[in-house]
Order: structure tokens, then sequence, then C-alpha cells
């Protein structure tokens, strides 16, 4: 998917697995939420998809670890999380 899009990876050194799980994550929800349950005719529509993908993410979905808000909410309100999600 990154290739398609033309974004290069940036990987930790080899043996080191910390990116990984991060890695793993990430592109684990997606490829659950957005790839398995459609088919794409062509890149262009793959693109288009994951762009919406990503902007209800970034925009509407809350996440626990960030006190229940967006991301763009989180980035909004600064760079501390809240004491209950530490």
């Amino acid at each position: 998917m990154l290739e398609a899009l033309g974004i290069e990876r940036s990987p930790s050194a080899k043996g080191c697995p910390h990116d990984s799980a991060v890695d793993e994550s990430a592109d684990g929800i997606p490829r659950a939420e957005l790839a398995r349950r459609e088919a794409f005719g062509t890149t262009r529509e793959l693109r288009a998809r994951l762009s919406d993908y990503v902007h209800r993410h970034d925009n509407f979905r809350i996440h626990s670890t960030l006190g229940y808000m967006s991301p763009v909410e989180f980035r909004k309100a600064g760079p501390s999380l809240p004491e209950s999600s530490k």
C-alpha cells in the first residue's frame, strides 16, 4: 500500500523490534478495516478510499490513549496525554 502511494519506509536497524510493533499495529488497522472489506479496481480508487479513511481516522475517530479525542483534537490540545491514559 505504501509503495502504491509513493511513500518510503524508514525502518529501524535490523534486529531492533521497536519500530516493528508500531508498524504492524498501524498497518493492521487499515488492512482490517478497509483493504479486506473492499476490492479496488484501480490505484486511483485505492488512493481515494485510503485518503478518505485517513481523514476520518484523524479528524473524527476518538482514541482512548489520547483521552478520547481524535488525533487532530489531541494535537490542538497540546503535547501531553491526559493523566488517565498514562
